[in-house]
């Protein structure tokens, strides 16, 4: 009994030090967007434009084809903390009409 204790301490102090060494990576998801490029965004240009400026956007509503999803998504492994930026275009007659969201130029 007394060895089944000790044993049992062992192992849980070496799982309590090894969970401390384990690599969390830093994960990305969507569009990482140069600040420099929003700020070349203007009202009136056309989607090939904003298309060749910013590169595709990660979502294109199917039942709003006028409105463009610029989504960034970035955790850090070594705290978890989050930060969550996007950006809403919407054309009118494939002319960009307005920009919204935290991703805005100015």
């Amino acid at each position: 009994m007394l060895r089944f204790f000790r044993l049992s301490v062992v192992l849980g102090v070496v799982i309590v030090t090894l969970t401390a060494c384990v690599y969390r990576m830093d994960i990305e998801q969507g569009n990482r967007i140069d600040p420099a490029l929003i700020e070349q965004l203007e009202i009136g240009m056309s989607r090939k434009q904003v298309e060749f400026l910013l590169g595709s956007p990660a979502v294109v509503d199917l039942y709003q084809p006028d409105r463009w999803h610029y989504v960034f998504f970035y955790k850090t492994g070594e705290d978890s903390s989050i930060e969550q930026r996007q950006m809403t275009l919407t054309f009118t007659n494939d002319l960009l009409s307005s920009i919204e969201g935290d991703l805005t130029p100015g």
